[in-house]
């Protein structure tokens, strides 16, 4: 549980796998996410921590990793990554917070 380092060495590959099988899926998904996740109203990183609670909130690991990354590349802080992740928490409760982990070992 809450497997950073192997989801990142193994991440790669196993969306190039899916992207390999269903090329449709990634043609449709990736000019709406390059398109929605660069600077405007909100800058890339306001929009990478939104994008981190929401995936906190979902509890959906891939998108915790993922989104701490990019967080983190667009500058975010651990201090508000980790704050980001509380807000998740208070929208969600319990279930939710048994997610921090992933995100602090991300």
């Amino acid at each position: 549980m809450h497997d950073a380092t192997k989801f990142y060495e193994t991440w790669p590959a196993t969306m190039n796998g899916m992207k390999a099988r269903a090329p449709e899926i990634g043609k449709a998904f990736g000019p709406f996410f390059q398109g929605l996740m660069k600077d405007g109203a909100l800058d890339v990183k306001q929009k990478e921590l939104i994008a981190l609670g929401v995936g906190v909130y979902a509890r959906c690991e891939p998108c915790i990793y993922s989104h701490v990354e990019k967080c983190l590349k667009a500058g975010a802080t651990p201090a508000e990554v980790m704050e980001a992740a509380g807000v998740a928490v208070l929208m969600g409760g319990g279930p939710v917070y048994t997610y921090t982990p992933g995100v602090a070992a991300a």
